[in-house]
């Protein structure tokens, strides 16, 4: 029978080299001269953007989301934190946010449902496997689901016939 996963993933290697580019074109701006102004990648997956002012950290991050764009990840899965003020220092959390929750999955399940395909969807975790008995349900699905604003970005693959 075939079948796809429905999966949100994110590649960290165009990430890193995203925020290495922000980090160079951040060096190199007049308006950050003397500024200690600078991205980090954590072993979280997390970006922490540091600067001194909030201001600063704003302009920032519109860098860092056009170095994302023009690497192909999709700025929807960054979940922005507020920006924390310590003395001379202002530093943002930004969240990368992998795979799919469970709350989120179980919507996605309820509108395949509603949409009376002839197709079964299981939750596999971080992924949604749908299976179906002909190509075309599976496409209507995928249609479907590119069609509905859910707030991630999705990608389906592992496509079986």
């Amino acid at each position: 029978m075939p079948s796809f996963d429905i999966v949100s993933e994110v590649d960290m290697h165009e990430v890193n080299n995203a925020v290495d580019q922000a980090n160079r074109e951040v060096g190199t701006r007049f308006d950050f001269k003397g500024i200690d102004a600078k991205f980090e990648v954590s072993e979280s997956a997390d970006i922490s953007v540091t600067a001194e002012v909030d201001f600063q950290i704003r302009q920032m991050l519109d860098i860092l989301r056009g170095k994302l764009v023009k690497r192909g990840v999709d700025i929807k899965s960054l979940v922005e934190g507020d920006v924390q003020l310590a003395g001379q220092k202002a530093t943002m959390l930004v969240k990368i946010q992998q795979g799919i929750e469970a709350d989120l999955g179980r919507k996605i399940v309820k509108l395949v449902k509603e949409t009376k395909i002839r197709v079964q969807t299981a939750i596999q975790g971080d992924k949604l496997r749908v299976t179906g008995k002909n190509r075309d349900d599976l496409q209507q699905v995928i249609a479907m689901l590119k069609e509905a604003n859910l707030g991630i970005p999705l990608q389906y693959n592992n496509f079986r016939d």
